[in-house]
């Protein structure tokens, strides 16, 4: 049997929530998850649930397909008959950590059942980039009500993407990582899934308050975009200067987003200088995102948290 391709997790650096007001963005495809379709005659419990969410995914679209809006011409019966054949998503990214599990799922099902796909080859050429990014919105917002589309698009072309604004994005190159440097980029996890749906709510309901939505399309757009330019110009004292004014206003207007046991770590690195945290996605869970200058002595002071390094700077 073919190998299916495989569709790795993803990490938005930069730009949760302010992208929704056209801050900067820069998302990266993180290989340590993956996810790939695979058979089997016996399915075990985790496999038995995959093919169930697959079928009930399979009842949207058809309802999309026969609405007239599904989004893209899909094959949806060579679907049925693989799911008949016992297929599953065979998935390591853990659900609801920010990491990208509904969009590696939503670009490989595009990947195999797109009857006229745009593939990596021409996704360059014209405005193919925002159409793909468009067309993987509708099909992922099955699960969580609203998509922009670029989780998705991060996991099928596994290139970082740069989003501009205003919706306007780019393949773009980051720095060679500094494998000599003490400094990292690092995942914490929070011990449990985020609720991406309830907190996007929650801070589009803040928004409808002058106060905060001035927040965050002034300082919140500011450090954000300050944030993106340094880690692609490779500037990691302005990387982290630019972090820490980032941490510091979502600790002082995101609390709800920040996991109920992590705001005293957030405190204690902001007041140290020796780590600071930042939300990876639409937090509330899941994974936390980290900057140090100095891995080992984060590691140290984040003792009985396992960090998993990224990214060296």
């Amino acid at each position: 049997m073919i190998k299916e391709s495989l569709h790795y997790a993803k990490i938005l650096l930069f730009g949760e929530y302010g992208i929704i007001e056209d801050s900067m963005g820069l998302s990266i495809p993180y290989t340590f998850y993956k996810g790939n379709f695979d058979f089997t005659a016996q399915p075990s419990e985790f496999q038995l649930a995959s093919q169930q969410s697959l079928q009930d995914y399979l009842k949207y679209l058809q309802k999309l397909q026969n609405e007239g809006t599904l989004p893209c011409p899909m094959d949806l019966n060579a679907f049925e008959v693989d799911l008949q054949k016992g297929m599953y998503f065979d998935s390591s990214i853990p659900q609801g950590f920010g990491v990208g599990s509904s969009g590696a799922l939503v670009a490989a099902i595009y990947h195999k059942y797109s009857v006229q796909k745009i593939d990596e080859s021409s996704v360059m050429q014209g405005d193919n980039l925002s159409q793909l990014k468009l067309i993987l919105s509708q099909l992922e917002c099955y699960f969580h009500g609203k998509s922009s589309g670029l989780d998705p698009l991060i996991c099928y072309l596994n290139l970082p993407i740069l989003i501009k604004g205003k919706g306007d994005l780019d393949a773009v190159g980051i720095p060679t990582e500094n494998n000599e440097g003490k400094g990292a980029i690092f995942l914490m996890n929070s011990g449990s899934p985020g609720k991406t749906q309830s907190m996007v709510s929650i801070f589009l309901n803040r928004l409808k308050e002058d106060g905060f939505r001035n927040m965050v399309r002034t300082q919140l757009k500011k450090q954000n975009d300050a944030c993106v330019q340094a880690f692609l110009q490779g500037e990691p004292k302005q990387l982290l200067k630019h972090v820490k004014g980032l941490s510091k206003l979502l600790l002082e207007n995101f609390r709800p987003m920040i996991p109920d046991h992590f705001e005293e770590l957030w405190t204690r690195g902001l007041e140290t200088n020796a780590y600071y945290l930042k939300l990876c996605g639409s937090g509330g869970g899941g994974f936390v995102l980290g900057f140090t200058q100095d891995i080992e002595k984060a590691q140290e002071m984040l003792k009985g948290h396992q960090l998993q390094v990224i990214y060296k700077i």
